[in-house]
């Protein structure tokens, strides 16, 4: 379906002052080309100056039947004919003919001109380009500059390249290699001036690669970016070549391709009597190359590295219509175009284009296919009359009839903005879909239009009177003969057989149809008569996309007034948002490229642009927000884009006073979206009590969620309550609830009736009720690692009246991804318990935590806050742990039971609560099994050893690196009644032989020097109890000492001996 709007495309119109009469007509960049009747001289006209003045004329060595301009470069390139042959010509420097009888060169491709003249650019060059066959079309690459050249049975691709004088004088001393490697872009010559030529350049072409087929006549051809099109009478076939640098094997004709070649020669004569009508196809991607035309690939390029490889893209047949009143010439193809388009993020001279696009048009139906990312048909134009010629342009398809200029919309930008932005199609951002329906504008009226081409913003028609020849009428008369012939022969075999083709419709119909001696092919082009008079050629210029946008919105008007939620009025918004992003791409494509015409010449033409593309994704969000169930949710996104705030976005969807009309499901959608995530903007009371009264009657579900959100802070404690416990009375009680029911309390000061509220549910299901919904804690975050968070009110007063479920309710979030872990060291910061709370926390998230990387991050954190209470003023520990030590030896695996010797080192009666608290806790942690001896260790260089907790954290730590001869010396210096206990613990297994090869001698030599200290003979005594259990009697006899006290260990070694013998 089409849609046709009274939108006016077409701003003004010039005639451009042609002294005679126009055959054909192309246009490229700023420069408008028309070859005279006759087809030997070519006129250049400047289209962006006012009237269209001359800039030069040149004749050509031929008459010209087809030409073509390439933007890169600036070449023109033609099909000529002279004396009954065709020739391929390309003319490059054409703008020096400006002046008089300028010099002109002709040289053949890859034979360059010697001189200075080659080098100054003083001359006009004609290249002439030798083919095996005979040239039928032609198309260059608007985006490399290469040139196609399609044959009868072949298609040519010739690459651009630019020689300079250095390079030549390279390529003169290596005669084996003619052309430089070098293939660079010439991008920056596009549309200006090659006059300047500062470079000292010449454009040459290399052969590159020969494409061979069979079963399609070339009618048309086309090349952008590596894709190549071949257009045929009724077929179209896509190809993409790419160069690569793997060898491959020279190819030959394949099977498919020989007998296809042969099957057509042998079948030629058959074709002569009877019409074949092929079967209509469309193959898209992989499928393509199950067509029945076989593409052989000849490399003919001078770089060996290089080689081309061919994949099939599309392929489109189509059948013929008879039925609907068409004779054959009336169905075939035209129009064909590959067209390319660029992102913003793109770089126009270096990245090859984002998006590709594939157009071609029957005389009843246009086709838009999309190539890049998977080919699919974009849109399909039904056009109301038969047209002649169409050519698709950033904004608009225009398309010609024979006395009508029309446009219609593209879906190019749909695409790109697609392949731009990935967060198109989410809750985030939208586009109107590519299959979006298209729509027609208003035609511009004309008389006998022959051709159309466009470039930029300008629309250029040949238009010519419609005269007939006298030899045209004797055709006719003969050809309408010959069909009242074939129409009584027909009739007269139906009535011998008992049919009368007047008593059947379909069939008299059928009879009535000039086709049966028809053959399928198509007459060549009529020569340009030379009796013809009334010609006009036209410069049509387009209106600036957002005049057009202006206009659309005007003429949706009409659609809202008499159907707001109508789809005519969003599909007008949604060509009208088409329209601006097509107009965002453009002007980001031409600052790239340094280009402006007057229609976007100023800076703040972008920003003009941007603001209407906000007031449309606005009026988007109004359709979307009032329309049906089923695509409500398109609201959110274009309100987003819009940078509309909520109360500007709920007075837009305030209904009337005394309107039937309620909220819209699409705005109830953004609204509920929007509240339920993190936004900076508070809404005003108003706005906010209307937001839970909206919600109260739509979306009771979510009034929780809703309260909590941070924009809703400015509501009404005392009316929101209310509207709660009418919906705990109907949905009945639940944790959740109950805690909002609070939290509105707490606002309002009523201290008791929170305290009841809160004390309904057990504080393991507020933990609950928190993980369902945690903004009733803290806003902000959303499991983001770097997002703010803030705590709530209720946050401030359960860290005041009830901290431990504060906790636990913060750890709940952690395990459940609703919190990071420094966020959760952020709210307590803010609650300003940065050392009780925050330690506490930390202590409960290492029970619950089981990653390892956040248990090891724990535990130093815990352990530089134990050292430091251990150093700080005895006011700064004053707050009571949730867990004491004991608790968390019982609770927790990472705390580990105290050494037994630990409490020797421990005189407890010299210590406060807080001071002991976390000298166990930090015992406990070296205890146990998590822990890190190393990273602990820097940080207990700053506790002197004076004391015994600080020499006691020191050997904890010495022990755990396995340092016991060294404990051992410390301890007996420093605490010796403790080395019993310490060796009982740790001198076992691997170790026991230290009590006979380190303790025993230690004690021994300490005994000799203090022999009246009772602690170390005491402990020597138990030393010899535990060496006499351990060693035999010879191994106890070699540790007696000889300084004459072998006396004193005899009883040791008799029980050596007596435990030896009974074993």
């Amino acid at each position: 379906m089409v849609h046709v709007y009274n939108c006016h495309p077409f701003a003004s119109q010039q005639i451009v002052q042609v002294e005679q009469e126009p055959g054909l007509v192309c246009c490229g960049g700023t420069t408008l080309f028309v070859v005279t009747t006759g087809g030997c001289k070519v006129e250049a006209y400047n289209l962006e100056k006012e009237g269209c003045p001359l800039i030069c004329r040149f004749a050509t060595m031929g008459t010209v039947r087809r030409i073509q301009h390439s933007t890169i470069g600036d070449y023109l390139v033609t099909i000529e004919e002279k004396n009954s042959a065709t020739y391929l010509r390309v003319y490059t420097n054409w703008r020096y003919q400006a002046e008089e009888k300028a010099r002109v060169g002709v040289r053949l491709l890859g034979h360059l001109l010697r001189g200075a003249s080659a080098w100054g650019g003083v001359q006009m060059e004609i290249i002439e380009i030798p083919l095996s066959e005979h040239p039928v079309a032609l198309a260059s690459c608007p985006v490399k500059g290469d040139l196609l050249v399609g044959c009868e049975k072949t298609l040519v691709l010739f690459a651009l390249k630019r020689h300079t004088q250095q390079n030549l004088k390279e390529n003169q001393q290596n005669l084996q290699s003619s052309w430089s490697n070098t293939e660079q872009s010439c991008s920056q010559n596009r549309g200006q001036n090659s006059a300047a030529n500062q470079d000292l350049s010449v454009l040459d072409f290399e052969r590159s690669v020969i494409l061979h087929f069979s079963k399609i006549f070339p009618k048309q051809v086309a090349l952008c970016g590596g894709y190549v099109a071949i257009q045929g009478d009724l077929e179209v076939l896509v190809l993409k070549l790419r160069a690569t640098t793997e060898t491959t094997a020279t190819e030959e004709p394949s099977d498919s391709f020989k007998s296809g070649t042969m099957c057509s020669a042998d079948h030629q004569e058959d074709q002569v009597d009877f019409l074949l009508i092929p079967k209509h196809q469309e193959l898209l991607g992989d499928r393509a190359k199950e067509c029945d035309i076989p593409i052989n690939i000849e490399q003919t390029g001078m770089e060996e590295s290089r080689h081309y490889t061919l994949s099939y893209v599309l392929f489109r047949r189509f059948t013929p219509e008879f039925f609907q009143g068409c004779s054959v010439e009336e169905m075939l193809l035209h129009s064909l175009q590959i067209y390319p388009m660029f992102t913003c993020n793109q770089s126009v001279s270096v990245d090859e284009p984002a998006c590709m696009f594939c157009f071609f048009s029957l005389p009843t139906a246009g086709y838009l296919y999309s190539l890049r990312g998977g080919v699919e048909l974009l849109s399909a134009y039904q056009y109301p009359e038969k047209v002649l010629q169409a050519v698709l342009t950033d904004h608009l398809l225009h398309v010609i009839t024979k006395n009508a200029l029309q446009s219609f919309t593209v879906r190019c930008s749909a695409v790109a903005a697609r392949v731009e932005d990935p967060y198109i199609d989410t809750t985030m951002k939208a586009c109107p879909p590519c299959s979006l329906e298209v729509c027609a504008l208003r035609m511009q009226l004309f008389i006998g239009l022959q051709s159309v081409c466009a470039y930029g913003c300008h629309v250029i028609l040949l238009s010519t009177a419609d005269t007939e020849t006298p030899e045209e009428t004797e055709r006719h008369t003969q050809r309408r003969g010959l069909e009242l012939k074939e129409h009584n022969m027909l009739t007269a075999i139906f009535l011998a057989v008992g049919i009368d083709p007047a008593t059947t419709p379909a069939l008299e119909s059928l009879l009535s149809r000039p086709f049966l001696s028809r053959r399928w092919a198509i007459s060549s082009p009529k020569e340009t008569s030379t009796v013809g008079h009334g010609w006009n050629l036209y410069v049509v210029n387009t209106v600036p996309p957002l005049t057009l946008y202006q206009e659309m919105v005007e003429y949706s008007q009409r659609y809202a007034e008499n159907n707001p939620q109508g789809l005519g009025l969003r599909h007008l918004l949604s060509e009208a948002h088409l329209l601006l992003r097509s107009a965002l791409l453009e002007s980001s494509e031409r600052q790239q490229s340094g280009k402006c015409d007057r229609n976007m010449a100023a800076p703040t033409h972008r920003e003009e642009l941007e603001e209407a593309f906000r007031q449309n994704c606005a009026q988007l969000g109004d359709s979307f927000s009032r329309g049906s169930q089923k695509d409500c949710h398109l609201a959110l996104p274009y309100y987003r884009m819009s940078g509309l705030s909520v109360t500007e976005v709920i007075s837009r969807n305030r209904p009337l006073q005394g309107s039937p009309h309620s909220y819209g499901p699409g705005f109830l959608f953004y609204l509920k979206h929007y509240l339920l995530e993190e936004m900076d903007q508070n809404l005003s009371q108003e706005d906010a009590d209307d937001v839970i009264r909206i919600l109260s009657k739509s979306e009771p579900s979510i009034l929780v969620s809703v309260c909590a959100s941070p924009c809703m802070v400015n509501l009404d404690p005392a009316a929101t309550l209310q509207t709660l416990r009418r919906l705990e009375d109907t949905m009945g009680v639940s944790v959740p609830l109950t805690i909002s029911m609070a939290a509105m309390a707490l606002r309002l000061g009523a201290v008791a009736q929170y305290t009841e509220l809160m004390e309904r549910h057990a504080e393991m299901l507020l933990v609950y009720g928190f993980i369902e919904e945690p903004r009733l804690l803290l806003h902000g975050g959303g499991g983001a690692k770097h997002n703010q968070v803030c705590p709530t009110a209720l946050a401030r007063q359960l860290a005041d009246s009830q901290p431990g479920l504060l906790v636990a309710a913060m750890v709940a979030l952690y395990e459940n991804s609703k919190v990071q872990l420094e966020q959760a060291d952020q709210v307590f910061k803010e609650l300003g318990y940065e050392n009780t709370l925050q330690v506490d926390f930390w202590e409960a998230m290492l029970m619950a935590s089981s990653q390892d990387p956040v248990i090891q991050e724990l535990l130093f954190r815990l352990a530089s806050v134990y050292i430091d209470r251990l150093t700080a003023n005895e006011s700064l520990t004053k707050h009571k742990s949730l867990k004491s030590a004991d608790d968390l030896i019982n609770s927790c695996s990472h705390y580990g039971a105290l050494y037994p010797w630990l409490s020797v080192l421990d005189p407890a009666q010299t210590f406060s609560y807080h001071h002991r608290e976390a000298l166990h806790k930090l015992q406990s942690l070296l205890c146990g099994p998590s822990l890190s001896v190393g990273t602990v260790a820097p940080l207990l260089e700053s506790l002197s050893e004076e004391t015994l907790w600080a020499f006691s954290l020191h050997l904890l730590c010495d022990t755990r690196r396995g340092h016991y001869n060294s404990s051992i010396e410390q301890l007996l210096d420093r605490c010796p009644q403790a080395i019993i206990a310490y060796a009982n613990h740790q001198l076992q297994d691997k170790h026991m032989s230290l009590w006979w090869k380190k303790l025993l001698p230690e004690l021994c030599e300490r005994t000799r020097a203090a022999a009246d200290n009772s602690i170390l003979l005491g402990a020597l005594k138990e030393t010899l109890v535990v060496v006499a259990m351990e060693t035999s009697p010879a191994e106890f006899l070699e540790l007696i000492p000889d300084d004459g006290t072998a006396s004193y260990f005899l009883p040791h070694l008799l029980t050596c001996s007596q435990r030896h013998l009974l074993t």
